[in-house]
């Protein structure tokens, strides 16, 4: 059997999680950018906003746009991170050393994907640690909500910068792929424009990009205080994507870069 279509194995997976997250844990360039850089650019928004007058009985704007931001910043980040460093693997030759041994596709990216969302659930523990304590950020809703939609979304960053990853045959090429995949969800998903006010093909772009349904779901937690029904359903939208973009990411992972 090949390694392409062998069957999954939790062994071979669990490895693979282990050898990224010690190439991390070297990596300190790598840690600070996916740990620190969201809560400095956060507080970057807070300084920006924080002396804006707010109507009485209305959230401040950092309150409603920071809130978003803690599901976007971890997206972007982790979109970058990901797509390099399985970019890499490819250049180096290590992925194709990889492939050789009875180590799938699958087990490949579902490792990195493992080991990626444990760095994102520290990234999203320490940036709303840091947003709620230093920019006085309020929330409506429980802040381990924040944390899961946060993780979730990272996640599908981590999905997609492998899925980009397969296509790129430079680390230059794959910084390209982030305006291409990532700015077109930011504009669209009624951060900047409520997607009512939207003209209706923009509307149904916005319909079909998982962003749209992390943000949302952001939203749903800053203005209420219990769960709600489409916040639930927003975060499995973006989980069922992160998972459609893992296994695409294995359909098209290619073992080396010419």
């Amino acid at each position: 059997m090949s390694t392409a279509t062998a069957v999954l194995s939790p062994r071979l997976t669990a490895a693979t999680t282990g050898r990224v997250l010690r190439q991390l844990r070297h990596d300190h360039r790598t840690i600070a950018m996916m740990v620190l850089l969201p809560s400095l650019l956060l507080g970057l928004l807070y300084l920006l906003w924080r002396d804006v007058p707010t109507l009485p009985g209305r959230p401040s704007v950092f309150d409603r746009v920071g809130l978003t931001m803690l599901g976007v910043f971890p997206f972007v980040v982790m979109f970058l991170v990901t797509s390099i460093a399985m970019l890499r693997e490819r250049t180096s030759g290590t992925l194709e050393r990889l492939l050789t041994t009875p180590l799938s596709r699958l087990d490949l990216l579902l490792g990195y994907g493992v080991a990626f969302g444990a760095a994102a659930a520290v990234q999203a523990v320490v940036t709303v640690t840091v947003a709620t304590t230093l920019y006085d950020l309020e929330v409506a809703g429980s802040l381990w909500l924040v944390v899961l939609i946060a993780v979730v979304d990272a996640v599908l960053g981590v999905a997609l910068g492998l899925l980009a990853s397969a296509f790129a045959r430079s680390e230059f090429q794959a910084v390209q792929f982030m305006p291409v995949v990532v700015l077109p969800q930011f504009f669209l998903c009624g951060l900047l424009v409520p997607r009512e006010q939207m003209a209706g093909w923009l509307q149904a772009v916005s319909d079909v990009l998982p962003l749209t349904y992390a943000v949302e779901a952001l939203q749903e937690v800053g203005r209420s205080a219990a769960e709600t029904g489409t916040m639930w359903r927003d975060v499995g939208v973006v989980a069922g994507a992160a998972v459609l973009a893992l296994a695409l990411a294995a359909a098209t992972l290619r073992r080396r870069t010419s």
